[in-house]
């Protein structure tokens, strides 16, 4: 069984996915930090450099590449990876798509003290910016087969949906 943990910057996918990886015993893949290998760079940099047109071809060929070097594994996919190309029916052929949703104000508070991420320039735009990003990205999102919601998700939250 492939798992497809979705939702944006901070929601706690990679977090999430190490946890319910271990306790299943299945390979852990995250997304982000495949993509920074394939490319030898951060996604900052990799997008400072080239754009994020390059950046999200990148994602799209390191994602095929992964769903088919990968029969069973738990996935943190990048917060915007949904939106572009055909990436959540893709996603939703492969297996099992989890949308972590938390609410703005909580992803705002964790993303202020990492204002690193490659799309946010300064922390005094952080909550407007994050609930922009979440209004334009819901309806993808949304497309996932299944929806936890709440500002602290518990691995034993997404691992009720899978049983």
């Amino acid at each position: 069984m492939k798992v497809f943990l979705i939702g944006y910057m901070a929601s706690g996918k990679s977090t999430l996915g190490k946890a319910l990886a271990q306790r299943r015993a299945l390979p852990f893949v995250d997304l982000d930090i495949e993509i920074e290998k394939a490319a030898g760079a951060s996604i900052s940099e990799i997008i400072d450099s080239k754009g994020e047109l390059h950046f999200r071809k990148l994602e799209s060929t390191v994602l095929k590449e992964l769903l088919a070097q990968y029969v069973t594994a738990v996935f943190a996919i990048g917060g915007g990876t949904p939106i572009f190309y055909n990436h959540m029916d893709l996603l939703n052929e492969q297996g099992v798509t989890i949308f972590l949703d938390v609410p703005v104000g909580e992803l705002a508070k964790r993303l202020e003290g990492d204002i690193v991420r490659p799309l946010i320039q300064n922390k005094e735009d952080v909550a407007e910016f994050v609930a922009k990003h979440i209004f334009e990205r819901r309806p993808y999102y949304s497309q996932a087969k299944h929806r936890i919601a709440g500002p602290n998700i518990s691995i034993e939250e997404i691992a009720a949906v899978l049983n």
